[in-house]
């Protein structure tokens, strides 16, 4: 009989804690695979040797290619996006997802597509929303969805948000996941999970996407609709993905995105240009005070540069003004 025994867990901010907690619950003999992301980036990480120091099963970073076990720990590495593919991991270097990499969306969506009814997934704390829509692949493919309580959370917005978009079989604080996780682990048939054909199909175009490298426009288009907005990683046109919660998008580059994701990083690019326009008018009045002052050594009327110089000190304040109103509910 089937049985669930492909966990996965995605976390970011608070993750380290949430993450000794949940997997030290787990015991050495745990008849089930586990795959984690944590949101590192490129840097070198001993995430595996922190972990391993508060738990009984075996912690280390995933190798490409390699098949996976049984009451095993594989962490994304560095850099690195995880997939599970045929009793495999791989590793990819594709575009990012949610600006980050490693991403929780495409380990949760291949697990989802390759093992359907055998998943779990487990969304812990962190900051935006990356592990919703992965989440959402997993229940429509069949899988089983826990997500630790939002008020047990040092940062909320992941389980959040993953609630809004799907249903969890299980909302708790991070003390009884384990437990969670281990009930479980039955036979699937005992508890079957409803599937969704339309997300399914969104979820398996994507993985494909993810695990070739290719991105063909026919592919984009039978997913999603094209948008008037444009790839903040590579300025390609984007496409809206999907339908429903949460609102996302994919470039014919493979960059994919969350409109959470894309509105987070759209605001960072607007402060950068707006100190970049700041900076300019600051060596601008730098400039103007210079002139002033030489032109003041010539010449009695020196009504014109000092004019000049209030109005860029004027536009400064303006650009200043824009800038907090940038961050406005941020």
């Amino acid at each position: 009989m089937e049985k669930r025994d492909i966990i996965v867990v995605a976390t970011s901010t608070g993750g380290l804690e949430a993450l000794s907690q949940l997997l030290g619950a787990l015991p050495s003999d745990l008849p089930a695979s586990v795959f984690v992301v944590m949101h590192i980036g490129a840097h070198p990480s001993i995430l595996p040797a922190i972990l391993q120091s508060a738990c009984d099963l075996p912690v280390r970073h995933a190798a490409d290619g390699e098949p996976f076990a049984e009451s095993t720990i594989y962490i994304a590495p560095p850099d690195r996006h995880l997939l599970l593919c045929d009793g495999k991991t791989l590793l990819s270097s594709g575009p990012k997802e949610n600006f980050t990499r490693p991403a929780a969306d495409p380990l949760f969506r291949s697990a989802a597509v390759m093992y359907g009814r055998r998943v779990i997934a487990v969304v812990l704390t962190g900051d935006l929303d990356d592990g919703a829509a992965g989440l959402k692949a997993v229940r429509a493919c069949g899988g089983y969805t826990i997500v630790q309580d939002p008020a047990d959370c040092r940062s909320p917005s992941m389980p959040i948000n993953a609630l809004r978009a799907t249903t969890a079989d299980v909302i708790a604080p991070i003390g009884v996941l384990g437990a969670a996780i281990l009930n479980a682990l039955e036979p699937t048939m005992n508890s079957p999970q409803p599937q969704n054909k339309a997300d399914a199909f969104v979820a398996e175009t994507e993985d494909r996407m993810m695990r070739s490298g290719q991105i063909e426009l026919a592919e984009l288009e039978a997913i999603g609709a094209r948008s008037s907005l444009t790839c903040p990683d590579c300025g390609g046109v984007i496409w809206r993905i999907g339908s429903g919660f949460p609102l996302r998008y994919r470039c014919h580059t493979g960059h994919a995105f969350s409109a959470v994701s894309l509105e987070d990083e759209q605001r960072k690019q607007s402060e950068n240009a707006i100190w970049q326009a700041i900076r300019g008018i600051e060596e601008r009045i730098f400039l103007a005070r210079e002139l002033l002052e030489q032109e003041r050594q010539v010449r009695h009327d020196v009504s014109d540069l000092v004019a000049r110089v209030a109005t860029l000190e004027d536009a400064k304040a303006s650009a200043m003004r824009i800038l907090r109103d940038n961050w406005v509910d941020s």
